[in-house]
């Protein structure tokens, strides 16, 4: 098997994405995506398409999709997120997005690849590199 599965609860007050970078470098987890993500938050910092700043959104809010690639060496995910009035809004998860009452969330781990973050001239970010192991 070249598949492993994480389940995590994230508790009020802590901050989604380091949370998570932390459980990824505890588990030592090389690659992996998130299968699935329920939960709600105080407030979000996301990055909206093509910005180059932090976009604040006020909560409390529902996490309705969390999508993305992890490890311990970096993350690349996108978070939707709505409101009390149902409008919803995404983009790229950053730090500072703090859980509200829980999220859980379902890790899929693949043991035969890594996945590494390196610059790409052509984008300008850090983008994923797969080494199967």
């Amino acid at each position: 098997m070249n598949y492993k599965l994480h389940s995590i609860r994230l508790t009020p007050a802590m901050d989604l994405k380091k949370s998570l970078l932390t459980f990824l470098k505890k588990n030592k987890i090389r690659a992996g995506a998130i299968l699935s993500a329920v939960g709600s938050l105080t407030h979000a910092e996301i990055r909206l398409a093509n910005a180059n700043k932090a976009k604040k959104v006020k909560g409390p809010l529902e996490v309705i999709h969390l999508n993305g690639t992890v490890s311990m060496n970096g993350v690349h995910l996108h978070i939707s997120v709505a409101n009390s009035k149902g409008s919803m809004i995404g983009g790229h998860l950053l730090e500072g997005c703090l859980i509200h009452t829980t999220c859980e969330l379902v890790i899929l781990e693949i043991t035969n690849q890594s996945f590494l973050r390196s610059p790409d001239a052509k984008t300008g970010y850090n983008e994923l590199v797969i080494k199967e192991l």
